[in-house]
């Protein structure tokens, strides 16, 4: 059994019902703990500023909490769209996804770059290319795709459609869980018949918004609490950037939203505009600041963290980030208290708060671990928030 070690008095809460896509930077082991950080601030507004597939965003909006969910990534916001501004009932969608399943399959766009043929023994690809899906899947999805289209839906119907198609999707891939390379042999889940169900939406009652900002641009949102997942990039220096950038990962993901029928490069048909000359994100990058000697993407946290409004701040990072432990605790230190910090340790898959709030330093050493960290802003208090207790030591 894990011991749990907590400032706080019941700091885990039971995480609700959400959905997602295979993802690199999946929070969903993290959402009790989030939950029971965001819980202790007293909290009723919260800026979700790198939402990826939502999973905090959905927990939060079904906890009661007024969400502002943002990601630069298209997709994100279709997700958003449809678990957070939906006013409806699941089974209104029902006919919707009935009639999208019952559409003929048929060869296009999506089937010539990205459908695969399985060899006689049923396991490997026999066209010499390795491919994200079998074929008898691409031409479904190039027919659901194209009738989603032709339909005349609202914003959030459309979300719904295209949630549903990504989520049947991920169900049938062959990949390690992203798109810049994909297995050479078929999974099992490969041979699977693409089915779309309904997402597992719910109606909102608060008035949540979704956005596609830079998260700057947001960080002086009257909001009680702004919580941070930023795309760090890996710390090691040789790896190329291409491997560690989300746009990269996920850029199927984008085509099939847009629909747009992009250029493509690469083994994996990758996006042309998700090149790394072009796709970037300030919180991946791997160079440091000439002046400073500090890594360019822990100056971004460290502008982010400055430039918030919010009294509270959630900052998820990983050991594996390009930040040591002694640089982000003096950002950290630097801009607020440090009230609390969660750990996780992937390779043991042990969660556990940490007994003080700077012990996470000392152990700096070992690898593969996530952290959250609670921090309380220095400037001025939000009256609607009840503080956080005082903790000894911090």
């Amino acid at each position: 059994m894990t011991e749990q070690l907590s400032l706080f008095e019941g700091s885990v809460v039971d995480a609700p019902i959400t959905e997602g896509i295979k993802y690199a930077g999946s929070k969903r082991k993290l959402l009790p703990h989030i939950l029971g950080l965001a819980k202790k601030t007293g909290a009723k507004s919260v800026l979700d500023g790198f939402s990826g597939t939502t999973r905090v965003s959905q927990a939060m909006a079904r906890q009661g909490y007024q969400i502002v969910s943002n990601d630069t990534a298209v997709w994100s916001e279709v997700f958003g769209t449809c678990y957070l501004l939906n006013c409806r009932t699941r089974t209104t969608y029902s006919g919707l996804i009935e009639h999208l399943n019952g559409v003929a399959p048929r060869d296009g766009w999506f089937t010539e770059n990205y459908g695969g043929r399985s060899s006689d023994d049923g396991a490997r690809q026999n066209d010499g290319l390795k491919k994200p899906w079998q074929i008898h899947n691409t031409r479904k999805l190039d027919a659901i795709r194209e009738e989603i289209d032709r339909l005349a839906l609202s914003p959030v119907e459309k979300a719904v459609a295209l949630t549903s198609l990504i989520l049947a999707l991920d169900r049938v891939d062959s990949t390690l869980g992203h798109y810049v390379s994909y297995l050479r042999d078929w999974s099992p889940r490969s041979f699977g018949q693409l089915h779309l169900e309904v997402p597992r939406v719910f109606v909102n009652a608060q008035p949540h918004r979704v956005t596609r900002k830079d998260v700057f641009a947001l960080a002086d949102l009257d909001v009680d609490l702004a919580y941070y997942d930023p795309p760090y990039g890996s710390n090691n220096e040789k790896m190329p950037p291409s491997r560690v950038r989300y746009a990269s990962y996920y850029h199927v993901w984008t085509t099939i939203i847009l629909n747009d029928r992009p250029e493509l490069f690469g083994k994996a048909a990758r996006r042309k505009d998700t090149a790394d000359t072009v796709a970037s994100s300030v919180f991946e990058e791997f160079r440091r600041n000439a002046v400073t000697g500090r890594f360019l993407a822990l100056d971004a946290i460290d502008r982010l963290i400055r430039e918030t409004r919010a009294q509270w701040i959630v900052l998820s990072y990983s050991s594996g980030g390009r930040a040591t432990a002694e640089e982000l605790n003096e950002v950290l230190q630097k801009n607020g208290t440090l009230v609390d910090v969660v750990e996780m340790d992937y390779k043991c898959n042990v969660m556990a708060h940490m007994k003080w709030t700077n012990a996470w330093v000392r152990d700096a050493s070992i690898p593969n671990r996530e952290f959250l960290f609670l921090l309380e802003k220095s400037h001025g208090k939000n009256p609607r928030v009840k503080p956080a207790p005082s903790v000894a030591g911090a």
